[in-house]
């Protein structure tokens, strides 16, 4: 095989359990995420163990020129990207009006203008190759209203949009396209978005990165277009078209806040 894996956020959590999956099944790979230390830390492991060929690139993804400066450097380097993971993204939590501008514009920036910007780059040479796969990570909160979160949740309703209208127009190319679902992952999100005392997730048993990313290569594979980890989630989901907004609303509230 002579294939390669491009995939953001590699660093932490389900991107970082991603990289070395797609390692063991011998693809190459491109790492992408800030912090060049850690990508290289994680290099040097799989070309370790699995003796693949991996490349690393140290950007921030929530600065759109750094986005397309990626974009660039991957087509001078002549490296076809067979699979595209857009795992990278962050969230914020607390009140709309009293939560931090900035930091929600690099989020805005960061979970959707790099996703579609990178998926519409690389799903056009995809099309001319007549074969790709992208898998871009949402979550269960895209099907729900998300008070407490709510710049979060929608960006997350975005991405599972696109990528749903995407894997319809892209099928006829000969390109899947995938939104893989997870519900909370013990993954270090929820200590970023400030939600570990939650009712959500607190003295909870999360399901580990390596299994939402373990299920997520294989719905890829398979070229599902929705992929939802969990039972639990699953019922959740389908709970969303019988409950009436209102009151799937308050349950989300609800479990936002603190236990």
């Amino acid at each position: 095989m002579d294939q390669t894996a491009l995939i953001t956020g590699a660093s932490s959590g389900i991107g970082y359990e991603l990289a070395f999956i797609f390692a063991r099944e011998g693809y190459n790979l491109v790492l992408v995420a800030r912090s060049e230390q850690k990508l290289n830390e994680i290099k040097s492991l799989l070309e370790k163990q699995y003796k693949a060929r991996v490349s690393v690139i140290a950007c921030d993804l929530s600065v759109f020129e750094e986005v397309k400066g990626l974009v660039s450097q991957i087509k001078k380097s002549g490296i076809d990207v067979d699979i595209l993971v857009n795992n990278a993204g962050f969230g914020d939590s607390g009140f709309f009006i009293e939560t931090n501008w900035e930091k929600e514009s690099q989020m805005l920036d960061l979970n959707i203008r790099a996703l579609t910007y990178l998926t519409k780059e690389f799903a056009t040479l995809m099309a001319v190759r007549k074969k790709g796969r992208i898998m871009n990570v949402a979550s269960t909160a895209a099907f729900f209203p998300g008070p407490l979160m709510a710049v979060y949740y929608a960006t997350k309703a975005y991405v599972l949009s696109l990528t749903e209208a995407l894997g319809n127009e892209l099928k006829d190319k000969g390109i899947s396209v995938t939104a893989l679902c997870p519900g909370p992952t013990a993954s270090g999100f929820q200590s970023m978005a400030g939600i570990e005392d939650s009712k959500l997730v607190k003295g909870k048993k999360l399901p580990t990165s390596k299994e939402v990313a373990e299920f997520g290569y294989k719905a890829l594979m398979n070229g599902k277009r929705v992929a939802i980890p969990g039972l639990m989630n699953k019922m959740q989901v389908f709970m969303t078209r019988l409950t009436p907004r209102n009151i799937l609303t308050s349950a989300v509230r609800y479990m936002s806040e603190n236990a």
